[in-house]
């Protein structure tokens, strides 16, 4: 299977390493056509507002949006959970806004402020889970299926064929997020 990492910013290479090993290829998504090429897609952490600049400069929120609404697989961390919400509470617009929540970014707090910890995951167990200027989720619509909380907030959604976390699972060198939302 052909996952594509949207490689504009954030550690996209963390993620290739992670679906190398789970024995999809990788592929960095930088245009349309590389998008064009991809059976699934993860969106990495980083900052959610480049991601958007960076996707409004290369033409990709077209694409995006659209392969996202044909049923595409989807993992977002971090940021790539800010791309994906429906509705960002500060107000911003969402760029592809293709799953029912409400997200605030930077929630968990500054850089400093990281954190490590254990989540139990539906379906999955005990993950590690690595928050970095996370967001949180403040809201679900029905229809999205919660898959993990930290202090009573989910930090692990689906819906439909979009997984979407809070943290970094590939700081953990943890695979089976990747697993779950591409059926590797």
């Amino acid at each position: 299977m052909r996952i594509g990492v949207l490689a504009l910013q954030g550690d996209f290479e963390a993620h290739a390493r992670i679906l190398r090993g789970a024995g999809a290829t990788p592929t960095e998504v930088r245009a349309a056509e590389d998008l064009a090429s991809v059976d699934g897609l993860v969106i990495p952490g980083g900052e959610s507002t480049t991601i958007v600049k960076l996707a409004n400069a290369y033409d990709l929120v077209e694409p995006l949006r659209k392969r996202a609404e044909q049923g595409m697989p989807l993992f977002g961390t971090c940021a790539g959970m800010i791309v994906c919400a429906r509705r960002i509470v500060e107000g911003d617009q969402p760029l592809i806004g293709v799953v029912g929540i409400a997200v605030r970014r930077n929630a968990y707090g500054r850089q400093v402020d990281s954190f490590e910890t254990d989540l139990e995951v539906a379906g999955i167990g005990d993950m590690r889970a690595v928050f970095i200027r996370a967001p949180w989720i403040e809201d679900v619509d029905p229809g999205v299926e919660v898959l993990a909380r930290h202090g009573g907030r989910p930090v692990v959604v689906r819906q439909g064929p979009v997984v979407l976390a809070s943290f970094h699972p590939e700081l953990a060198g943890d695979d089976r997020l990747h697993r779950a939302a591409f059926g590797l």
